[in-house]
């Protein structure tokens, strides 16, 4: 077979505040490789199949001198990020052909792995695309599962407020809340992200935007847990309307990602309140809740006892588009990219 186009997505500079298609990420297809011939030293050869864009991805555009809990990305090669993908070639007796894998992979087309460490096998469900698999049913989800579990200690009757309720790891909260019999609270960005969160069960949902997060959870709360996506503002709101002995789950501040963070004015409110604060890295969680979420939440999304929505774009030339829109907040859903079919 003659050589094919490998497609890439290249880290071609470290943005200053934005990500910037066509610079910050660099579509290239100057690679080409054989399918048939590529040695594999003892690996095997992967298709990708649909990569996840996920807020997180900002924090590895850094200097590689900038140490954080993730690696940042390369200057010159591949991002890389969860995805599906399906084993093409083996020479690995412990990968077949056919076979389906989970788990961080570089932003092209074919690559060649040395071994199944950090990778999960997947079993088709005919009720659910494979960009389930990053979103409701991969990271975004085990997130929202591992991390309520881990450290909401949910009790019936309680509050949450959830930031950011309508992308993957909110609408799960949301959802894992209303089943332990919480009033919820949730917010977002849009009328429409709004809609999303009445339907999957938020008891109170409304835009930030145009409504004032404080007068809310003033008439609301006080607020026993919450959920923080986004840092900032919204943070110190929730300290302000938290409850005692009420619980801060700390998962991601993208209020601060690009422009710079806001300090924390409420802080005090931590030792007035008696305040759990606990931050949530699904890395830590995976080994002690994996497999029960594996068990239970596919099945239920494929029963849609579990709701999702998903804004799905075309190819790896539209991922420093796609960066970019989450980093805006200007995805309407969960960001998935379908790389290649079957």
């Amino acid at each position: 077979m003659a050589p094919t186009t490998n497609a890439r997505v290249l880290f071609g500079a470290i943005p200053k505040d934005f990500p910037i298609p066509g610079e910050t990420t660099v579509y290239d297809t100057s690679q080409k490789i054989d399918l048939e011939t590529v040695p594999l030293n003892g690996g095997f050869l992967i298709k990708t199949l649909v990569l996840s864009i996920d807020p997180y991805m900002r924090g590895r555009m850094r200097s590689a001198e900038e140490k954080s809990y993730s690696d940042a990305f390369i200057l010159g090669a591949p991002i890389d990020g969860y995805g599906v993908c399906v084993v093409l070639r083996s020479e690995n007796p412990k990968v077949a052909t056919g076979k389906h894998v989970y788990g961080i992979f570089p932003h092209q087309q074919y690559a060649v792995l040395p071994s199944m460490e950090g990778l999960t096998f997947l079993e088709k469900d005919a009720k659910l695309p494979w960009t389930v698999f990053v979103g409701a049913a991969g990271m975004p989800g085990k997130t929202a599962f591992m991390g309520w579990k881990e450290f909401s200690r949910a009790k019936k009757g309680e509050s949450a407020f959830i930031s950011t309720g309508a992308g993957p790891v909110g609408s799960m909260v949301i959802q894992l809340a209303k089943r332990d019999g919480y009033k919820v609270i949730a917010c977002a960005g849009s009328d429409e992200k709004v809609k999303f969160m009445r339907e999957i069960g938020a008891d109170v949902a409304f835009n930030y935007k145009t409504t004032d997060t404080r007068e809310v959870l003033a008439r609301e709360g006080p607020i026993d847990v919450y959920w923080d996506n986004v840092g900032g503002k919204m943070l110190d709101a929730a300290l302000e309307h938290a409850a005692i002995n009420g619980r801060i789950l700390e998962c991601g501040t993208i209020s601060g990602y690009n422009t710079g963070y806001e300090p924390v004015m409420n802080i005090h409110q931590t030792w007035a309140k008696s305040l759990t604060i606990s931050g949530i890295l699904v890395f830590h969680l995976q080994e002690k809740y994996d497999k029960e979420f594996y068990a239970t939440i596919p099945q239920a999304i494929a029963a849609g006892e579990i709701k999702y929505t998903e804004e799905v774009s075309q190819g790896l030339e539209s991922v420093g588009d796609a960066i970019l829109r989450v980093q805006q907040g200007k995805n309407t859903a969960k960001a998935v990219i379908i790389v290649s079919e079957e």
